[in-house]
C-alpha cells in the first residue's frame, strides 16, 4: 500500500513540509494532501475580495483595495531552514532563478535602513542627543538583568516557566522607558506580559541584530508581500508535482489507536467538517504508517476584519486549530497545553489596518514626516496610548495594484485602550477612525508649516479603503509558558502524527519567524522517515562569535 501523507493546515510550516517530503524524504506528490481554512495565513497578503469568501469573515460594504492582517521580517543570516527551501522552488517571476535568488537579490538592491525607528512629540529620535534612537539608554541594572537572562544556559529554561518580562525585570522597571524596548517590543510584537523565555531566545538568536536594531538593517524583505513572493511559489512546486488541495475543510478530531498503555501515539482517523458546503462532516481512515502533520496552532485563527466604515465583531471562537490540538492533548500526557498560549487574549491580541489609496500623496507625506522613504520604515509612535506603530513597504507590494496606488499597514499593540485623536477603544474603530487616529499623530509631529492636518480633506478622498483586523492571537506564542506547555514535533511515541507551527518545541530557535515553522517542518519529515537529525540545516550560533558579542557588548553601553 501507498504511504500518504496528510498536513492539517496550509501554512507555510506545512508547505514546507510537503516540500522536504518530495525532496529529501522520495515522495511522491500524489501521496500528498494537504486540509485549509485559509491560504494566506499571517505572510500579508492580497486583495480585500479574496478574504471575504475564507472560514470566519464577514462579507463586508466596501471589498475594494488590500489587506495585510501583518508582515514577518525575514532575516539572511539566521533563517538557514527558510533560504534553502526556498532554493528548490522555481521563482514565478524569473525564470531560471530560485525564490530565494528573487528575494534576496531584491534585498540587496533595496537594503533597510530605517532613519525613523522612533517618533515621540518632537518627531522622529534622530538628533543628536540621548534620546537619540541609536542609543539603547540601559542603565547598569538592565544590563545585568538582560545580561543575566541571556546567559542563562538552554537546560535551565523551567528557572523561567510561567515568568512574564515584567517579572524578570521588576527590580529595574527604568528597563521598560529605554529606547530598546520600545524598538524591541513593537519590532517583535512582546509585551510586558509575553514570556521571559522567548526574549531570552531571541537575545540569543538574533544578537547579530542587536548592534543594529535601530536601523532594522538586517531585515531581509521581499520583492512583494510574502504570501506572493513566497507561499504562492511553494503551492506552485507541490501543485506540480501532484499535491491535493482541499480548501474549506476543517479536520475537528483526530482519532488514535487504542493500546494497553495508551502510551503509543498513532492516528488511526481524521474528522472533519466541509465548512463551504453546509459544514457537511467526512472521515478519513488513517494507515498506520501513513504521516500526519497537524499545525497545532495558527497565529491569525478567529482574527475578525472590518472596513472604512465598518468596525470588525470580535471573534470569541477558541482557535479552530489549538481546539484540535486541545482535544488531542487531553488524551495523552505529553502534548501540552494549548491554552496557556491561547486562553488569555490580553497577553496575545493586537489590531492591524490596511491603507490603500488612490495616489501616492499620502505615502509621500509619511515619507516626508518620518524623514524616510517606502521600504525603510517602521515606525512607532511611542508616545501614543495603544502604542501604533506603521510599515510602509517598498512599492507596489501587492502584484496587482494600479501604477496610481500605494499601500501600507499599520498596527495597535494595546487594542482595548482608547486612540488619542479619537477617543474610543481601538477595538470599536472603523477603518476610517483608524486612520484619523494615524493622521493626528502624523500632524503633532509634523514640523512643516504647511502641516498635513491641511490636507485631511485631500487624504480622505484619495482613500480606496481602510481594512481593520483584530488578530486575537498575534502574538500568543509570546504567551508565558512552562516547559511541557509546548509538545515536542515528534512526541515521545509518537508512530505517524507531528506537529509543525509556532506552538511546538524544538532547541535553541525562536518563535513568530518562518525560520521556526520551516526547521520544524524539516525535524518532523527527517524524524518520521528515519532520516539522521545530523543531516538537518545547520543553524548559526552568533552568540559563541567574539566578534559579534564585542559589538553586542559595545552596544549595550551605548
Amino acid at each position: 500500500m501507498t504511504r500518504k501523507a496528510y498536513m492539517i493546515g496550509t501554512g507555510i510550516g506545512n508547505l514546507a513540509a510537503g516540500i522536504y517530503l518530495i525532496r529529501d524524504g522520495g515522495f511522491n506528490g500524489d501521496q500528498i494532501t494537504m486540509m485549509g481554512l485559509e491560504d494566506h495565513g499571517a505572510n500579508d497578503g492580497a486583495a480585500v475580495k479574496d478574504y471575504e469568501n475564507e472560514y470566519g469573515n464577514q462579507a463586508l460594504s466596501n471589498n475594494k483595495g488590500f489587506l495585510a492582517k501583518g508582515g514577518r521580517m525575514l532575516n539572511e543570516e539566521t533563517f538557514e531552514n527558510l533560504w534553502d527551501v526556498l532554493r528548490s522552488v522555481p521563482s514565478l517571476d524569473h525564470p531560471g532563478q530560485t525564490v530565494t535568488d528573487d528575494i534576496l537579490n531584491f534585498d540587496h538592491a533595496h537594503p533597510t535602513h530605517d532613519v525613523g525607528r522612533l517618533i515621540d512629540h518632537n518627531g522622529p529620535r534622530v538628533n543628536p542627543g540621548k534620546d537619540n534612537y541609536k542609543h539603547m539608554q540601559f542603565d547598569n541594572k538592565d544590563r545585568y538583568l538582560l545580561s543575566k537572562l541571556m546567559l542563562m544556559p538552554e537546560k535551565d529554561e523551567e528557572k523561567l516557566n510561567n515568568i512574564s518580562i515584567a517579572e524578570w525585570f521588576a527590580s529595574s522597571p527604568h528597563f521598560f522607558t529605554t529606547n530598546f524596548w520600545y524598538m524591541w517590543q513593537t519590532t517583535f510584537a512582546f509585551k510586558r506580559a509575553s514570556s521571559a523565555v522567548e526574549l531570552r531566545r531571541y537575545m540569543n538568536r538574533m544578537i547579530l541584530e542587536f548592534s543594529r536594531i535601530n536601523t532594522l538593517e538586517g531585515v531581509t524583505r521581499s520583492p512583494y508581500n510574502q504570501f506572493e513572493s513566497i507561499i504562492l511559489p511553494m503551492r506552485k512546486y507541490l501543485e506540480d508535482r501532484g499535491v491535493t488541495f482541499i480548501n474549506n475543510r476543517k479536520v475537528t478530531d483526530l482519532e488514535f489507536k487504542d493500546t494497553p498503555l495508551q502510551d503509543d501515539i498513532v492516528v488511526t482517523g481524521l474528522k472533519y467538517e466541509e465548512v463551504d458546503n453546509d459544514n457537511k462532516e467526512g472521515h478519513i481512515d488513517i494507515a498506520e504508517n501513513d504521516l500526519v502533520f497537524d499545525t497545532n496552532g495558527s497565529i491569525t485563527d478567529s482574527s475578525a476584519i472590518g472596513d472604512f466604515n465598518t468596525p470588525f465583531k470580535e471573534n470569541m471562537d477558541y482557535a479552530p486549530s489549538a481546539m484540535l490540538w486541545k482535544k488531542a492533548a487531553e488524551k495523552f500526557y505529553s502534548l501540552g497545553n494549548p491554552d496557556k498560549f491561547f486562553g488569555d487574549r490580553s497577553q496575545s491580541e493586537w489590531v492591524s489596518f490596511t491603507v490603500t489609496t488612490n495616489n501616492h500623496f499620502l505615502v509621500n507625506e509619511i515619507s516626508r514626516i518620518t524623514q524616510q522613504e517606502p521600504g525603510n520604515a517602521l515606525n512607532t509612535w511611542i508616545e501614543s496610548t495603544p502604542l501604533l506603530s506603521i510599515v510602509v513597504h517598498h512599492q507596489p507590494h501587492f502584484k496587482a495594484q494600479k501604477p496610481n496606488e500605494s499601500t501600507f499597514w499599520g498596527y495597535f499593540m494595546y487594542p482595548r485602550r482608547n486612540g488619542d485623536y479619537v477617543q474610543k477603544p481601538v477595538m470599536e474603530l472603523t477603518g476610517k477612525e483608524m486612520l484619523e487616529e494615524l493622521l493626528g499623530h502624523l500632524a503633532a509631529t509634523d514640523p512643516s508649516k504647511d502641516n498635513i492636518k491641511n490636507h485631511t480633506e485631500e487624504i480622505m478622498d484619495s482613500i480606496v479603503n481602510v481594512i481593520p483586523v483584530h488578530l486575537p492571537y498575534a502574538s500568543a506564542m509570546f504567551n508565558q509558558r512552562a516547559v511541557g506547555d509546548r509538545p515536542d514535533v515528534v512526541p515521545k511515541h509518537s508512530r505517524n502524527l507531528a506537529f509543525i507551527s509556532q506552538f511546538c518545541e524544538q532547541p535553541f530557535d525562536m518563535v513568530f519567524t518562518e525560520q521556526y515553522s520551516f526547521r520544524a517542518a524539516q525535524r518532523a519529515v527527517y524524524t518520521l522517515l528515519n532520516i539522521p537529525l545530523s543531516e538537518m540545516t545547520p543553524m548559526h550560533h552568533y552568540e559563541k562569535d567574539p566578534k559579534v558579542m564585542a559589538r553586542a557588548t559595545k552596544t549595550m553601553f551605548r
